[in-house]
């Protein structure tokens, strides 16, 4: 599974971004059975878990207390993509964001996938 990040770029505090991760499926069925999230690592700090959302109809969703009000994790099964709309955002936002897929490999085992990042950078 190849996943690929758009939407980062420069923005104020208080403003907004959405960023998408669409993957490229093996099957026409893959987006369906993947688990997906949003991490951020910032320039001297570790990865960090930002959201993720359940398979299928993302039904089920998870958010860091950091984000938490402010971001919103979604998932669009008709096209194929999933989006993180983040809003009034902070300069401790900036980061480089990435997308991470978790496909079951077998009996409660998944195989990760990462995207190559994109950036976000909030200025005052």
């Amino acid at each position: 599974v190849r996943l690929t990040e758009s939407g980062g770029g420069l923005v104020q505090a208080g403003e907004s971004l959405r960023l998408s991760c669409t993957p490229s499926p093996e099957t026409p069925n893959t987006f369906t059975i993947l688990t997906m999230a949003w991490f951020r690592q910032a320039p001297g700090r570790e990865r960090e878990f930002v959201a993720a959302i359940s398979r299928s109809d993302g039904l089920t969703t998870i958010y860091a207390d950091s984000v938490k009000g402010r971001f919103t994790i979604s998932r669009d099964k008709v096209k194929k993509v999933m989006h993180l709309q983040m809003e009034n955002l902070r300069l401790e936002d900036t980061a480089v964001y990435y997308c991470n897929a978790k496909k079951p490999s077998g009996v409660g085992e998944y195989s990760d996938y990462w995207g190559p990042g994109t950036q976000v950078t909030v200025s005052a």
